[in-house]
């Protein structure tokens, strides 16, 4: 019956199912928004009909759509329709591009954007005095890659009344000269000093933003994602692309836990929830900032960190939220609901969110709320047996784990030679039977699922191919892994328990691949181009001359 044929057919492929037993298929089939059919070409091939769309995939791979298990697409999306620095390295690029924007853009009250890397200045502190040569006359701020530092001018100082003697906030630190000057670089919390005065994100620049960050991931084959910051003017551009139709991916809302304040902001969080379930939005999970990061020394660390030149600190890092105050909002978090979604970069911290989620299981009971810890840079061995434990996944963002100038130069010589060898322990989480997921914490890093798998399996820079050495090389996990980490793992973490594999009755989100991915003659994974990207079984992302 003309009914029963497929709307889509996949035939001739490498198809990775993704199920337990890994296994592969030549051909797919879907109908509506459902997958109809998997299994060899003469399998699917009743399900074909005069008005069936067939692609031949010529032995190319056809994955689960990739989802990503932490990721800021309204900041990522924001970032390139501002001041886009994350594809520029060095002080010099940094700052014409910067004085080009400035004077194409005359009419902005404040110069915004970010993406400046760390390595590109000593120890990490770029200077207002370079930016007061490029944009004298008007407040600059531009966050890092990863969020935990900006960069600003004098003029934005002025502005928030910056001086020597303004004391540092708890959660944060004021860069400074000898004699207290501030040098133009914020640490963590001490950023919202100038943050609170830039002008509100309008409601359009968001959905803009949302909209270009939306594009950018499909392009990738991403068919979902967590964010992994959620404040009320992220949910409010969610739900705006939700109600309209057009938010075309699945998402998942972390929302923000304010260290600021403590558990009674949770009546906040419920009516955050209660809103937040429209259409491919669902604001179900809770993002609990642990800690910072250890390149500027805020990650929270069982052990002081060393000083640059090898000498001892008294510097363990900060604790975003108390150990005290982290369990007990775990613990009502899990009874209620919500899913707990850690930053935990620091072996401290990853500890204390290890205690938070057994404490939850212990007063709560064992329940479906799936918490999962992201970044995990450093994890004391004896909290890795227990992820699998605590059913409390780890959150992999793997193009991190490589020898490269941040590491060489502002990591390894704070952490010390013991503490550096437990970074990124991908491999032993995963022997110790934990569930592993990935994200990219997009903009902080590319969001190119291909280059994150590349160093998972590699631990070497994709700019480094070729000379790069291993870091630390025992860690590497193979590519299926890798692959069903971004797959069904991170689907498993978003409680979209209808995706991440291909299989029959399973929603038809999928991403069709320029080659065979296991196939090393055909290049590093890296390289990997998505040929076209589907959700519900229709084309969110297609290039030309695919039929």
């Amino acid at each position: 019956m003309p009914n029963d044929h497929a709307d889509l057919v996949l035939t001739g492929g490498r198809i990775f199912t993704g199920d337990a037993a890994k296994t592969w298929a030549q051909a797919l089939a879907v109908r509506g928004n459902r997958i109809v059919g998997v299994g060899s070409d003469a399998d699917v091939k009743p399900l074909t009909g005069p008005r069936t769309r067939v692609i031949e995939l010529r032995g190319r791979t056809v994955t689960a759509g990739f989802q990503d298990a932490h990721v800021h697409p309204t900041h990522g999306g924001l970032a390139r329709i501002r001041c886009e620095l994350h594809d520029a390295r060095g002080k010099d690029e940094y700052l014409r591009i910067v004085a080009e924007y400035a004077a194409a853009h005359p009419d902005r009250e404040w110069i915004l954007g970010g993406g400046w890397s760390l390595a590109d200045f000593p120890g990490g502190l770029p200077r207002r005095e370079d930016l007061d040569r490029v944009v004298p006359d008007r407040p600059v701020i531009f966050p890092n890659r990863d969020g935990h530092d900006v960069w600003v001018n004098s003029m934005a100082l002025e502005l928030a009344g910056i001086t020597k003697d303004t004391p540092d906030p708890v959660d944060g630190r004021i860069a400074r000269d000898p004699d207290g000057t501030p040098i133009g670089t914020l640490h963590e919390g001490a950023a919202d000093l100038v943050q609170r005065l830039v002008p509100a994100t309008s409601a359009a620049d968001y959905r803009i933003g949302l909209l270009e960050g939306q594009r950018y991931l499909h392009s990738l084959g991403i068919t979902a994602w967590q964010d992994a910051w959620v404040v009320p003017d992220d949910q409010a551009a969610y739900l705006a692309l939700a109600e309209t139709g057009e938010l075309t991916a699945r998402v998942i809302g972390a929302l923000w836990w304010d260290r600021s304040r403590g558990l009674e902001q949770i009546d906040d969080l419920l009516e955050l929830r209660a809103a937040g379930q429209v259409g491919r939005y669902q604001a179900t999970s809770v993002k609990l900032m642990c800690d910072g990061i250890i390149e500027n020394q805020t990650a929270a660390m069982l052990q002081p960190y060393y000083a640059p030149d090898g000498s001892p600190t008294d510097n363990a890092g900060l604790d975003f939220i108390d150990a005290e105050t982290l369990t007990a909002a775990v613990v009502a978090l899990d009874a209620l609901g919500f899913q707990p979604h850690f930053h935990a970069l620091g072996d401290r911290a990853v500890r204390h969110a290890l205690d938070a989620v057994e404490a939850a299981r212990r007063t709560n009971g064992w329940s479906d709320t799936r918490p999962h810890l992201a970044h995990l840079q450093v994890v004391d061995p004896d909290d890795i047996p227990r992820f699998a434990k605590l059913g409390a996944l780890a959150n992999a963002q793997p193009l991190w784990a490589v020898l490269e100038e941040q590491m060489t130069e502002l990591t390894l010589p704070v952490l010390g030679a013991e503490v550096s060898a437990r970074q990124y322990p991908w491999r032993s989480l995963r022997r110790h039977g934990a569930t592993l997921v990935m994200g990219s914490d997009w903009s902080v890093s590319t969001p190119d699922p291909f280059l994150e798998m590349e160093v998972a399996v590699t631990r070497i820079s994709p700019d480094a191919r070729a000379t790069g050495e291993a870091f630390l090389p025992h860690e590497r996990i193979e590519l299926v892994d890798a692959l069903t980490a971004f797959t069904a793992g991170s689907a498993y973490a978003n409680h979209l328990d209808e995706t991440g594999t291909l299989a029959v009755g399973k929603l038809a989100d999928l991403a069709i691949l320029d080659r065979d991915l296991f196939d090393e003659g055909a290049g590093p994974i890296g390289d990997t181009t998505v040929l076209a990207t589907f959700v519900d079984g229709v084309a969110v992302h297609e290039l030309p001359g695919l039929d």
